[in-house]
């Protein structure tokens, strides 16, 4: 374990997030679950690069003001169209959204390395920039904390077979695997999620967390033990985001921790597991109570969890 300050790389798409305002009016909010990420963890004071692509338009310029006021490090490649992807979000009664997508993912390969490396979403299982997110997985195993959540989005991959094979594959390769029981129910149907959670578990990574939304997650520890966090009761505005932030205040809490690879992950107690853990759920929590991904601050994330001065 080490004391210092870890560089992380986050590979991944970033859009723009088209919501309805209330009066169903449509409004641009940046976005992208691995952008959301690096935001998240930059927010918490890390230092952190954002592998993506995006366009030369009003849209990419307005993400990457977005990005660069977290003091996240952008590394942007044009798209081929020149326009920056999108997603049409739909919430539901509850805030909980939906997405339809116009994206654009041809990334060629990644130079850039990092202590710890996240990948996620649509950017790890939609081709051709697919290939060179696996491609950096690879190079970062055993070397740097891989972090994994596949946030599977049928709308663009509506056909289960390739997906499931590379997010299987991804897991293989990853240290700390965030996922939703809904990711689960569409990646495994047949198959309860924790079930599926805990041959993850045994296949590789040193943590999977299994999300609930309102009613908590659950940890998995490679040996099988479960440990579960409940809910964190909070006024939903919507649900854009929640599960990004979950993850990089996860990965923020583990490298507090001291956690720089699989090795140190198995070496903590259950109790750092949970406090982790529930450090995350309260971070998405503060994210959901406001519109759009907005992750909290360190500030923010203190006061919530009684750490502040």
């Amino acid at each position: 374990m080490t004391d210092a300050q870890p560089r992380i790389l986050v590979i991944g798409e970033a859009l723009v997030d088209v919501v309805p305002d209330s009066d169903g009016q449509p409004q641009d909010f940046p976005g992208g679950s691995p952008a959301n990420v690096a935001i998240a963890l930059a927010r918490l004071g890390r230092d952190v690069r954002l592998v993506t692509l995006l366009g030369d338009d009003h849209r990419g310029a307005a993400v990457r003001a977005w990005l660069e006021a977290s003091d996240v490090t952008v590394l942007a490649r044009p798209t081929a169209s020149g326009r920056t992807s999108s997603a049409a979000v739909t919430l539901d009664g509850r805030g909980a959204a939906s997405y339809v997508f116009d994206l654009d993912w041809h990334l060629d390969e990644v130079a850039d390395t990092g202590d710890v490396l996240h990948v996620g979403s649509i950017a790890t299982v939609l081709d051709p920039g697919a290939d060179a997110v696996l491609d950096a997985v690879r190079s970062h195993r055993g070397r740097a904390l891989v972090s994994l959540d596949p946030n599977a989005r049928p709308a663009i991959t509506p056909d289960r077979a390739g997906p499931v094979s590379r997010v299987e594959e991804l897991v293989t390769l990853s240290d700390v695997v965030k996922v939703s029981d809904e990711d689960l129910h569409w990646l495994h149907p047949d198959e309860d999620p924790v079930a599926t959670a805990t041959r993850w578990a045994g296949a590789g990574p040193g943590l999977v967390v299994v999300t609930r939304g309102g009613d908590g997650a659950v940890a998995v520890r490679p040996d099988g033990t479960t440990l579960e966090v409940p809910g964190v009761p909070v006024d939903v505005a919507d649900t854009v985001g929640a599960g990004d932030t979950f993850s990089g205040v996860l990965v923020d809490a583990l490298l507090g921790l001291g956690v720089r690879g699989g090795d140190d992950l198995r070496a903590l107690s259950d109790r750092d597991v949970l406090g982790a853990v529930t450090t995350a759920a309260i971070g998405a929590a503060i994210n959901v109570s406001r519109p759009g991904a907005n992750p909290p601050s360190r500030g923010e994330l203190d006061a919530a969890l009684g750490t502040g001065e």
